[in-house]
C-alpha cells in the first residue's frame, strides 16, 4: 500500500461554522493549500503581509501531504493572496478568532495504491470489521514529526530543565530529511551557537528573529529566549509528548481488556500501534462509549484499569503524573483532557479497483469518509489495509515497476561534516540511564 504519490491522492475538506458579524474584527478566509502544513502557511501569509501571527487564527492543524482546505481568520486585516499552493476565498466576518470549535466534521476523499488482488480480497472483511468496531482513535504520525527528524521530544528536554538542549533542538538541529530554506538556517545556528551577534543571511532567518534578539541581551537566558518562540508551536511540544502517552497506554488497556491475540498490529512513526479484531459482542461493548485521558500532574481516575494502563506508560518512562512539568516555567504547561477510545468513519465508501498508472502491474481504488475534528484520516486508511503495515517482513506483492535509486539530495551547507543525529530509542535509553545515576548519586550523598 502506498498514500500520497501525489498531492491529489489525499484531499480533505473541513465543514465548518462561524457566527458571521459584518463588524467584526476578524476576516475569516477559506484556505485552500498544497504540500504546506497548516504552519508553513500561516508563516508564509505572515511574511508576506507582514502580518504579526498572534493576528492569525485557524481551526485544527491540517496534513502537509495533500491537499487540504480549512478555515482561517486575520484580525484587522484583510488581503489577497492566489498562487499555486496557497489561495485565500473571502467568507466574511466574525466577532471572535477561530479555535478548533468551529470545525464540525471532515471530509477525507484518499487514492490507496500498489495493491494487488490479495490486498482486495482481505479488504472485504477489513471493511466490515472497521464499519462494525470503528477504529482505535490514535495520534498517528504526522504527530510525531520531531522524532522523524531526530529531535526527539523537545518537551522532555523541557521537563529536564535542560532549556540549552531544547533550544539546539528548535533552532540548530536541521533535519537530515528537510532540504528547505529552515534546515539551512538551523545549519548556520548550529555552526555558529553562541555567536548571537552574527546575522543569519539565509532565507527564513526571520522566523526565529524574536527567539535570537533575546539570546543577543541575554546571551545564557534559554528559558526566556525559547518563551518567544510562538505559543500554539509550544503548546504542540506538550501535545506531541502527551500523544505518546496516550497511544502507550491505549495499547496497555486493550492488551488487558481485548487480549493480545485479538489484536493486529501496525507499524507507525514512533513504534507500532494495535487495533482490535473479531471481537465478541461483550468485548465491543467494553470498548463503546470509553474515553481515555491524555495526562497531566492533575489527572484523576475513576477506572482502575485505565489508572493501571496509563501509569504503566509512565512507569516506563520512570515517572509519575507529578513529573509532567516544566520547572519554573508554568507558561508551558500539560493539561488534562479526555479523548474517546474509538472513532466511527461516517459515509465510509469504497471505490472500484482499478490499474494504477503510477506503480505497474498493480490496482488502486479511492475511499472515502467523514471524521470528527482531531482524528486521523490516515489511521483510518492504514487500519483499512493494516496487513501491509504489519512489523513483521515478508508479505507477498505482484509485479511492480522496480524501485529507481532517489537521487542524492543536495548537501547542507555546513552539514558535511555533521555527526547522524542520535536516535529515538537511543536517547531515551541515555535518559533513563542518567536518571539512574543521579539516583544512585543521591543516597551515596
Amino acid at each position: 500500500m502506498k498514500l500520497k504519490q501525489r498531492p491529489e491522492d489525499f484531499q480533505v475538506t473541513e465543514s465548518w461554522r462561524f457566527e458571521e458579524d459584518p463588524r467584526g474584527a476578524h476576516f475569516v478566509y477559506l484556505m485552500d493549500k498544497q504540500k504546506l502544513s497548516t504552519f508553513e502557511a500561516v508563516d508564509r501569509i505572515c511574511t508576506r503581509f507582514k502580518i504579526p501571527r498572534a493576528a492569525v487564527s485557524f481551526c485544527g492543524l491540517k496534513d502537509k501531504q495533500g491537499r487540504t482546505t480549512q478555515l482561517i481568520a486575520l484580525e484587522r486585516r484583510q488581503i489577497e493572496l492566489q498562487e499555486p499552493d496557497l489561495r485565500l476565498k473571502p467568507l466574511g466576518r466574525t466577532a471572535r478568532p477561530l479555535s478548533a470549535e468551529n470545525t464540525t466534521s471532515n471530509r477525507f476523499a484518499v487514492t490507496v495504491r500498489d495493491l494487488g488482488p490479495d490486498d482486495l480480497a482481505r479488504l472485504r472483511t477489513s471493511l466490515a470489521e472497521v464499519r462494525r468496531l470503528g477504529v482505535v482513535n490514535y495520534f498517528d504520525s504526522q504527530r510525531f514529526g520531531s522524532l522523524k527528524h531526530g529531535q526527539g521530544y523537545i518537551v522532555k528536554d523541557l521537563m529536564r530543565g535542560d532549556f540549552e538542549a531544547a533550544l539546539k533542538n528548535v533552532l540548530g538541529r536541521p533535519s537530515q530529511l528537510d532540504r528547505s530554506d529552515d534546515a539551512r538556517v538551523k545549519a548556520f545556528w548550529r555552526e555558529h551557537w553562541g555567536e548571537w551577534d552574527r546575522r543569519n543571511p539565509l532565507p527564513g532567518a526571520e522566523r526565529y528573529q524574536a527567539v535570537v534578539r533575546h539570546l543577543r541581551s541575554h546571551p545564557h537566558d534559554f528559558r526566556g529566549a525559547l518563551l518567544r518562540t510562538e505559543p500554539r508551536w509550544r503548546a504542540l511540544q506538550v501535545f506531541a509528548y502527551q500523544s505518546w502517552l496516550w497511544n502507550e497506554g491505549v495499547k496497555a488497556y486493550l492488551r488487558e481488556v481485548v487480549g493480545i491475540a485479538r489484536l493486529t498490529s501496525i507499524r507507525y512513526q514512533a513504534g507500532t500501534l494495535l487495533f482490535p479484531r473479531e471481537l465478541d459482542a461483550a468485548r465491543t461493548r467494553a470498548l463503546e462509549g470509553r474515553t481515555f485521558p491524555l495526562l497531566a500532574p492533575s489527572s484523576r481516575f475513576t477506572d482502575p484499569l485505565v489508572e493501571r494502563a496509563a501509569l504503566s506508560v509512565l512507569g516506563r518512562e520512570d515517572m509519575g503524573l507529578a513529573d509532567l512539568a516544566v520547572p519554573g516555567t508554568p507558561e508551558i504547561h500539560f493539561d488534562p483532557e479526555e479523548r474517546a477510545l474509538l472513532v466511527h468513519p461516517g459515509r465510509l465508501a469504497v471505490g472500484e479497483a482499478i490499474e494504477d498508472e503510477l506503480n505497474r502491474g498493480r490496482l488502486r481504488v479511492n475511499v472515502a469518509f467523514t471524521l470528527a475534528p482531531g482524528a486521523y484520516a490516515t489511521l483510518v486508511v492504514k487500519r483499512l489495509f493494516h496487513w501491509t503495515l504489519e512489523p513483521e517482513p515478508g508479505r507477498k506483492r505482484g509485479p511492480a515497476r522496480p524501485a529507481r535509486a532517489p537521487p542524492a539530495p543536495a548537501a547542507l551547507p555546513t552539514a558535511a561534516t555533521a555527526p547522524a543525529p542520535q536516535g529515538f530509542l537511543a536517547r531515551r535509553r541515555a535518559e533513563k540511564e542518567a536518571r539512574a545515576r543521579r539516583r544512585a548519586e543521591a543516597k551515596k550523598a
